[in-house]
């Protein structure tokens, strides 16, 4: 099977984010998030069980507030997904996830079609997961698919503890994400004969 691997960076006064993904190989997960051990949870959990490989450098000024290395990161990453098409060709496009984690049930779905747009819904009964805030979650997502140029619809069903739903979402993206980037020699998958 061919490499499916690009790299990523984004380097501002304020973060310096680095990425390298690789969609053939499976699960070698490096992550180094300085600073928020939450997210860098969550990364692990999205990239483990997308069956993908990742290495993520992420180091920002979270002293002053971490929403720009939660931002940033999922610029970053997203960026990276942005160029699979474009560097190693079609995808199958659509994928869709739902996981339960104890409490909490999680859904994803995801369209690989060249026009960002975001829906997420997670109400969280809790403002913080630890020491991180839950509502910056939204961020990352924000900027992940704005970067990968993807439709992601994100939606965590019910849950009575933050950070089970906050995992059972990143689960459920990173399932949706290796079925939508799965490799495909089709034509793309639109009536309008191009993705965009």
């Amino acid at each position: 099977m061919k490499d499916r691997s690009v790299s990523h960076k984004r380097i501002t006064k304020e973060t310096e984010v680095s990425v390298d993904l690789n969609l053939t190989r499976p699960r070698e997960i490096e992550i180094d998030v300085e600073g928020l051990p939450f997210l860098a949870h969550l990364l692990h959990a999205l990239a483990f069980h997308g069956g993908f490989s990742v290495g993520i450098k992420a180091r920002g000024d979270v002293e002053v507030d971490p929403h720009h290395l939660v931002e940033d990161v999922g610029l970053v990453l997203g960026g990276a997904f942005g160029k699979i098409v474009a560097d190693h060709g079609n995808v199958r496009r659509f994928g869709h996830a739902v996981i339960p984690m104890d409490d909490a049930l999680a859904e994803a779905a995801v369209d690989v079609c060249g026009r960002p747009f975001l829906v997420y819904r997670a109400p969280y009964p809790q403002e913080w997961a630890g020491t991180f805030d839950l509502s910056l979650l939204n961020e990352f997502f924000t900027a992940f698919a704005n970067e990968a140029r993807i439709n992601l619809h994100l939606e965590c069903r019910y849950g009575a503890n933050g950070h089970h739903m906050a995992e059972a979402l990143f689960k459920a993206t990173g399932k949706a994400l290796a079925e939508a980037y799965a490799p495909t020699d089709e034509e793309p998958l639109s009536t309008k004969g191009r993705l965009g």
